[in-house]
């Protein structure tokens, strides 16, 4: 509804969307009907942050590593469930990539948002889930769910003795959460520059810097241009997958 109507508004540079990928990039692949077309109704201002995905599992699970828990789901089909925040989601893509890089039979728990997914996880009511760093961090140092890998180029600071999904043999389930900022179509090339260049310094800030760090995500300083090469990539990405 938010991008449908910012979608809609005046291109005067006074009406933004601060969005996640979802309204940009999977929600065009999976509904008729949204009211909008990405491409054809936004422009794009900035990208905001990205943080990583991650693969934990349920403590109790007897697995330490990606490859002992392929191992695991395929001695013990339709056994093992991931969880998701819901259809189409980057949490279900990746659980659905890993299970079609595996040929394991795991079963998806679709739900409605990422809590109640977390809850039934450390209760061991589903035994593995894809998530950000952000979300999973303070339960990983709690001891409520093992952390097996970060879906990044790059391990995580604050976890550096996580490996990456490609440190563990599987390095095509990368992915992570990001932010981004676009304007309705037709707002002057100007305004969008102006609004750039102020985003990006206070994305140079080292208040802001610190700030993110806390939650494992990275500030996405560039151009317009830049935004809009990497909003078509992860498309194509989504819609591959």
């Amino acid at each position: 509804m938010g991008a449908k109507a910012v979608a809609n508004a005046n291109a005067d540079g006074y009406t933004l969307l601060f969005t996640p990928a979802a309204p940009l990039v999977t929600a065009p692949l999976i509904y008729r009907n949204l009211g909008y077309d990405p491409f054809k109704s936004f422009t794009p201002v900035a990208m905001i942050f990205s943080t990583p995905q991650m693969l934990v599992v349920t403590p109790s699970l007897p697995v330490d590593s990606m490859a002992q828990l392929a191992s695991y789901a395929i001695a013990n089909p339709g056994k093992v469930s991931f969880a998701s925040p819901g259809f189409a989601t980057q949490p279900h893509l990746l659980g659905e990539m890993f299970r079609l890089a595996t040929g394991a039979n795991i079963v998806h728990v679709p739900y409605k948002g990422a809590q109640q997914a977390l809850t039934d996880l450390m209760t061991g009511q589903v035994q593995m889930f894809f998530d950000t760093v952000a979300l999973f961090l303070p339960h990983v140092q709690a001891g409520k769910v093992k952390p097996l890998a970060i879906a990044d180029d790059l391990r995580s600071d604050q976890l550096p003795a996580v490996p990456t999904t490609a440190e563990s043999g599987f390095p095509t389930l990368k992915a992570a959460f990001w932010a981004s900022i676009v304007a309705p179509t037709g707002t002057p090339a100007d305004v969008v520059d102006k609004l750039n260049q102020s985003i990006n310094k206070i994305l140079r800030s080292p208040e802001l810097d610190a700030s993110l760090a806390r939650f494992n995500a990275k500030p996405k300083i560039g151009s317009p241009p830049d935004f809009a090469k990497f909003w078509r990539a992860e498309t194509e990405n989504g819609s591959m997958s």
